[in-house]
């Protein structure tokens, strides 16, 4: 399977009738592997920013989630595998595989959760399969 097709298929696949409103499966480096069309067009150092968090639980916290622009303030995340941001009615989740970032980003009526699950649910199984 082709990663625009886990992007296409898994992460921008409807639920009760809504979807995530952009997605991306970027490298640890921030190569983009895949992406939404709406996916915004990010900095190499918000990645950078993003990945210095994996490593450094809590780094993020006092200057917010940069990505294309937009800040997320972080909320609780799992340290070193999962970051959670939100602004407003939507947010943004990074799951990080052994290779890979793998994007989530919502607006209402999706929910924080149901963005969790869609973005985790692929980082597992990405996990699974040794990527």
């Amino acid at each position: 399977m082709s990663w625009q097709a886990y992007v296409d298929d898994h992460l921008m696949c409807d639920i009760d009738g809504h979807h995530l409103t952009a997605a991306a499966i970027l490298g640890h480096d921030g190569s983009v592997w895949a992406q939404s069309s709406t996916f915004p067009k990010f900095k190499p150092e918000e990645i950078t920013a993003i990945m210095k968090d994996f490593d450094e639980p809590g780094s993020l916290a006092p200057t917010g989630l940069h990505l294309g622009g937009t800040k997320y303030m972080v909320i609780q995340g799992e340290g070193g595998a999962v970051i959670r941001g939100k602004k407003g009615s939507g947010g943004v989740t990074v799951k990080k595989t052994s290779q890979a970032l793998v994007f989530g980003i919502y607006e209402e009526p999706l929910t924080p959760g149901q963005c969790n699950m869609i973005v985790e649910r692929l980082g597992d199984y990405l996990i699974d399969q040794g990527l």
